[in-house]
């Protein structure tokens, strides 16, 4: 019975606000998801036919309802998307390279707020110690505790703006995903006109139901880009449970494991971490293995570009933030991870104004008068004192 207690009141001090905080991200984007799906041809339903004819591809309608105001919202994103792919592809006639190439190119005009968000968490990942004590100081009080937080992020100029870039990447996979599936549209041409403007050209054979986009890839041994098979010949398996997994799956896990490695705090072994701290190293190692449970769900297509998506980041943070948390893995830290330093380092935050004020506390600088001064003010209230008594004796 103590031993039952012991582990309840474990749990109750396990800090859940991170695991909220997942939950939350992917209720978001279930819901994108749902709005980025595009409509098909407006009109009514007629009566069937003998040989139907494919159903363009139309950018959503702007309606009354909640769910086409947000596919109507995420129209241009993913028109974007279809036309840098497909004018690639037109290029390169491959769609696996059009892929990479449009990751590579999205991933680069994003590198400016990567680099903000990935500088904003070093910053703040430095002044933990300080926030710790202002969390000791104010303990019992939260709303003094986060104006204490908020004077010492705005005193040592640190921006919370630049953590939530961090969700722009899992905002822009979901219009990825549904450029993906519609890869094998009949007839997509209606999604590559802007403002009536024909922007490509497609040579579309629709009576012959041939797709005008080849989904397929030639280098992986011909699957499709919009489907869900793991690999040539079979995904590898799970015989307890009968599910496959998919080799891309196993890719994109190790690269997620890395780059979550990385962007925590480097760690040395003697020092001894809190609670909060090894939360989120185990959550930077558990999370990463949630994809091998919906990898069977996720196209081709849509791996190439998370996996190209975080190599690309990988690389980022080894240039801004260096290899942060990744070593010492398995107790050993190889020698070119020793005291290594980043190609463009990150700025250590401002140092407090006075070592002596307690951290969050706004300082007030005392400005000296001189002795000019604080003679003319004595003097000046010696008349004044002087005119008031004039007029009592008068009176």
């Amino acid at each position: 019975m103590n031993e039952l207690r012991q582990r309840m009141a474990r749990l109750r001090r396990v800090d859940w606000v991170p695991l909220l905080r997942v939950a939350t991200l992917l209720a978001i984007a279930l819901v994108i998801l749902a709005a980025c799906l595009p409509t098909g041809e407006p009109g009514g339903s007629g009566a069937p036919t003998v040989a139907p004819v494919p159903t363009a591809l139309y950018p959503a309608e702007l309606k009354p309802d909640p769910l086409s105001v947000l596919s109507w919202a995420f129209t241009p994103i993913f028109q974007a998307f279809f036309l840098l792919l497909v004018a690639i592809d037109q290029v390169v006639p491959d769609i696996g390279i059009a892929i990479i190439v449009t990751t590579l190119i999205v991933r680069t005009g994003l590198v400016p707020l990567m680099r903000r968000q990935m500088v904003s968490m070093r910053q703040m990942q430095a002044i933990q110690p300080e926030i710790k004590e202002i969390q000791r100081r104010f303990k019992g009080d939260r709303l003094k505790a986060q104006q204490a937080q908020a004077e010492l992020m705005k005193e040592r100029g640190i921006s919370q703006a630049g953590c939530l870039m961090a969700i722009l990447p899992l905002l822009l996979i979901l219009p990825m995903y549904q450029v993906v599936l519609q890869l094998a549209s009949p007839d997509p041409t209606p999604m590559l006109s802007v403002f009536g403007v024909q922007l490509i050209h497609l040579d579309c054979d629709l009576l012959s139901g041939r797709p005008c986009l080849a989904p397929t890839i030639p280098w992986l041994g011909g699957i499709p880009a919009n489907g869900f098979e793991g690999f040539i010949p079979l995904p590898i398996e799970l015989p307890i449970i009968g599910v496959g997994i998919s080799i891309f799956a196993i890719l994109y896990t190790v690269l997620q494991l890395v780059a979550s490695r990385m962007a925590l705090p480097p760690h040395a072994p003697g020092v001894v971490l809190d609670q909060q701290a090894r939360m989120q190293r185990s959550m930077s190692l558990y999370l990463p293995f949630i994809t091998l449970l919906y990898g069977s769900l996720i196209p081709v297509g849509v791996f190439l570009y998370l996996i190209v998506s975080t190599a690309y980041q990988i690389g980022q943070q080894f240039f801004t933030t260096g290899w942060g948390g990744m070593f010492p893995l398995f107790g050993r830290t190889p020698a070119f991870a020793v005291d290594h330093q980043p190609r463009f380092p990150v700025a250590a935050p401002a140092a407090p104004q006075s070592s002596a004020r307690p951290a969050g506390t706004p300082g007030r600088p005392k400005t000296e008068r001189s002795t000019l001064d604080r003679t003319a003010s004595a003097n000046a209230t010696i008349r004044q004192r002087g005119r008031q008594g004039r007029r009592g004796r008068r009176r």
